[in-house]
């Protein structure tokens, strides 16, 4: 049996081997047998087996040229598995599912920011289920007010319906890294808050919204659109909103509001400053 290449600590790798865990991983994505499931990450190809066993087709997305291979070869004569080798923020997910995808994967810790929103690029999975750092799945599900509540949860809820399904202990993943980790899985809003053109002004304005979080938001608005007292507080009355209230008590419908008004009082195609 060939011997398989070591966790590279540059692609964050860390392999999840309890099989418990990997199969309940499948099962929150509740796939059928006419599912294509792509998948982040594939590793060494022990979520990928849970995948097959359940879906009719699994894409899989490795960065790591040494671990490809190895994957082709052991399902040399599945063809319903299709191995892409490249990092995933280059790929184009719809294009390589051609049609209705879910999305699974032991994302990286060091860039499961982008991916998770790349993935939310349209045409957006029916579901996606993701192995994350649990400080991230916290961010991701939490509410206004709540404590980890910031850009990561409005930017993901506007749009998704985010779960925390169950947290994983280090020991589950060889090496096992020095953070608990937990699934989650995200589910497209059938009544996102934000319209398809509004996506990009609406994560600029949360981050920015959230780098003064500890500001009311008539200076958060000031700052973010350059007004003036008066311009900040029509915008802020014309969303509905309390001029006192702060970025973490704020739903996604409030921040859409918010940014509507402010596309109206600010000019049509204002956008906040990066």
């Amino acid at each position: 049996m060939t011997a398989l290449p070591r966790a590279k600590k540059r692609f964050g790798q860390h392999f999840l081997t309890d099989p418990r865990i990997l199969s309940r991983i499948a099962d929150g994505l509740a796939i059928t047998p006419t599912d294509t499931v792509i998948e982040i990450g594939p590793g060494r190809g022990a979520l990928t087996e849970a995948l097959l066993s359940r879906a009719g087709r699994v894409i899989a997305i490795e960065v790591d040229r040494d671990l490809v291979p190895i994957l082709r070869s052991r399902w040399a004569d599945d063809p319903r598995l299709m191995v892409v080798e490249g990092d995933v923020l280059e790929q184009d997910l719809g294009a390589l599912a051609n049609g209705p995808f879910l999305l699974a994967g032991n994302v990286p810790y060091n860039i499961t920011t982008p991916i998770l929103f790349h993935a939310l690029t349209r045409p957006r999975p029916a579901r996606a289920v993701y192995l994350v750092q649990l400080e991230v799945a916290l961010r991701a599900a939490a509410a206004p007010n709540d404590e980890a509540f910031g850009a990561l949860s409005v930017n993901l809820q506007a749009v998704a319906q985010v779960e925390l399904l169950f947290r994983v202990p280090a020991g589950a993943f060889t090496p096992p890294p020095k953070v608990e980790s937990a699934v989650i899985r995200v589910t497209p809003r059938l009544d996102p808050v934000i319209e398809a053109d509004e996506e990009e002004p609406y994560r600029l304005m949360v981050q920015g919204a959230f780098g003064l979080r500890r500001k009311q938001l008539k200076r958060v608005v000031r700052t973010l659109w350059s007004l003036d007292a008066e311009q900040a507080g029509g915008v802020v009355d014309r969303a509905g909103l309390d001029p006192e209230a702060r970025p973490e008590t704020l739903s996604p419908s409030d921040f859409a509001a918010l940014l509507r008004a402010a596309r109206t009082v600010a000019g049509g195609g204002a956008v906040p400053a990066r």
